[in-house]
């Protein structure tokens, strides 16, 4: 194996002899002792209602857990979402409004919680910071940081910021390009304020070296590709490449963890120090242990992936590792530190009046179609991405036609006669028979990479296109692991484009063509349609349901290992596959 362009692994070969476990949605536990792939999504601070930044984070992550369920079934995903709702800004805005803090949470994680079923997010557990059992979790883990004298009470002087919540020294603070005599957070362009208070730290510069040997560590293996994998520590690797800059470069200075209650109440108080309040940060990253239940004895820790926005790596790349390495816990395996969504290269706000509405966006498109254009346009992380409803339409169509009218095509009653009487002059009927038949003279011993891929031109025969069909699986795979989301899309997307072009040149509905050429199609289409159904099924779960459901593919052959020529089975009857309407067509899209 070796990485192609963009840290795609190129390929990764698919069992010969799959096992036929079940597909499961949510998780399920195969044995005691194995370890959940574990995978978390930031945790949504509910200021206001959710815009289309947060559904990207949710589906980025959704897609991840869901091949990781096809890919390796016997083994548990753990999925954690959920609200951030204390700090500053909720207990302001409330009281704004005249309402309780912990009513106005309520409201607005509902809605976040609403986001989450209408994009059809699965098996996740959706965690609140005003649950007690979090609460519990973060006066456990502050007591064990106490009794480890890493906690100390002291005086802060410096900038805070009200909007993000966040503390920041002067090396993190320029001027404010228009307004006189008031400073921003350089990163994040908030407006901060100078603060002097008595709060407690965490002894967070103890942990400076160990985090950079970490750091340096996850980049050397990276660029080794040790074990096919790419995509250690913080990924895409630039935000890691500052990370390791920043701890070589400036001092780490301890952490303000604390805020004087006076000041901020809606929070969780400190233990045994009526007057503090926990800082809303160092409550919030806890919420990836209380999720799992710690400090019970799970063994879901630690989290394979988690999924955050570019804004705010520095929390999860260095405070929350900082803590865990405090109570000696093993550190996540990757960050996945994705762009924002712009509208007309301009970050979204209310302010602005560009915010896109989600819910309104899936309404009018359909959920899956939104799914795809976020995966497809922004599953490459590294640069921000404009949102557009005009090409939210266009690819809305191009996956409609590439798959929902492909399926229409090979399902169609001229066809169909066409493929009987090929069928009526075969010894054996079955779909496993034809198909055999079919595959027995072509070349399937070669490994393909992602690179194969991208070719523009497709296939001009059967035989030269069903080695990249048996290839998809395992150069999706490659990619899906190392976090190529847009990249294993792609290749779906082209062995489809390839699949049209060829049925296209090849015409099987002529009268000028033979009977053998129309069924050699109309198998080759539903292999495709089979192999692509299985993979799509993170991408496009609806639909992929409904395509296999038609196809008759059983349930337990709906995981990546069947995702090879020859490999799984549709109905037994092949010319009993009836086509349907995989997409709906929203009016006036």
């Amino acid at each position: 194996m070796h990485l192609s362009r963009g840290g795609c692994l190129s390929s990764v070969v698919l069992p010969r002899r799959p096992r036929v476990p079940r597909l499961r949605r949510c998780n399920t536990t195969s044995s005691p002792t194995e370890k959940p792939f574990y995978i978390t999504t930031p945790i949504f601070y509910p200021n206001a209602r959710p815009h289309i930044g947060h559904l990207y984070s949710l589906v980025t992550a959704d897609i991840i857990a869901r091949y990781q369920r096809i890919l390796n079934p016997t083994r548990p995903v753990v999925f954690l979402t959920g609200t951030d709702e204390h700090g500053l800004k909720m207990q302001q805005t409330a009281l704004a409004k005249g309402v309780d803090p912990l009513d106005w949470c309520n409201t607005l994680s509902a809605e976040f919680h609403k986001l989450a079923q209408r994009a059809d997010v699965s098996g996740a557990i959706f965690m609140r910071t005003t649950q007690e059992s979090h609460k519990q979790t973060v006066r456990h883990v502050w007591r064990s940081l106490v009794a480890r004298g890493l906690i100390y009470k002291d005086t802060y002087e410096g900038y805070y910021s009200t909007t993000d919540e966040s503390f920041y020294p002067p090396s993190r603070i320029s001027s404010h390009p228009t307004l006189p005599n008031t400073m921003i957070a350089t990163e994040t362009g908030s407006v901060v304020e100078w603060s002097r208070e008595v709060n407690y730290k965490f002894r967070m510069s103890s942990f400076r070296d160990t985090l950079l040997a970490h750091y340096n560590s996850a980049a050397a293996l990276n660029a080794q590709t040790k074990d096919g994998l790419a995509v250690r520590g913080v990924h895409p690797d630039s935000h890691q490449l500052r990370i390791i800059r920043d701890l070589e470069m400036e001092p780490l200075e301890d952490l303000s963890i604390s805020r004087p209650r006076e000041r901020i109440r809606w929070g969780i108080g400190v233990p045994d120090d009526p007057t503090q309040t926990v800082y809303v940060w160092f409550d919030a990253l806890l919420v990836y242990l209380s999720g799992i239940g710690y400090p019970g004895t799970g063994n879901a820790w630690p989290p394979d992936v988690q999924v955050i926005g570019k804004d705010i790596v520095r929390f999860h790349a260095i405070y929350l590792p900082a803590i865990l390495l405090a109570l000696k816990l093993p550190l996540p395996t990757t960050l996945l530190a994705h762009a924002h969504w712009t509208a007309n290269q301009k970050k979204m706000s209310k302010s602005l009046g560009n915010v896109t509405d989600p819910m309104q966006a899936m309404d009018d498109y359909g959920v899956d179609a939104v799914r795809f254009y976020l995966a497809r346009v922004g599953g490459r992380f590294r640069d921000d991405v404009d949102w557009s409803e005009e090409q939210l339409r266009k690819h809305a169509d191009e996956i409609r036609n590439l798959l929902g009218n492909y399926f229409l095509r090979m399902t169609s009653r001229v066809i169909k006669n066409r493929v009987r009487d090929a069928i009526s002059a075969a010894q054996d009927k079955s779909f496993d028979g034809l198909l055999s038949r079919q595959l027995a003279n072509v070349n399937l011993s070669q490994t393909l990479d992602i690179s194969a891929y991208a070719e523009l031109d497709a296939p001009r025969t059967t035989e030269a296109f069903l080695p990249l069909l048996d290839n998809l699986g395992g150069v999706v795979s490659g990619c899906m692991r190392n976090l190529e989301v847009a990249e294993g899309l792609h290749a779906i997307v082209q062995v489809l484009r390839y699949a049209n072009t060829l049925l296209t040149n090849l015409a099987p509905w002529s009268e000028g063509k033979t009977a053998a050429i129309a069924l050699s199609s109309y198998l080759t289409a539903l292999e495709t349609l089979r192999i692509v159904g299985i993979l799509l099924q993170p991408f496009l779960p609806s639909t992929a349901v409904k395509l296999l459901d038609a196809l008759g593919v059983p349930e337990m052959e709906r995981t990546v290992a069947y995702a090879r020529l020859g490999r799984g089975s549709v109905k037994e009857d092949v010319l009993g596959v009836k086509g349907v309407k995989l997409f709906s067509v929203p009016a006036g899209k």
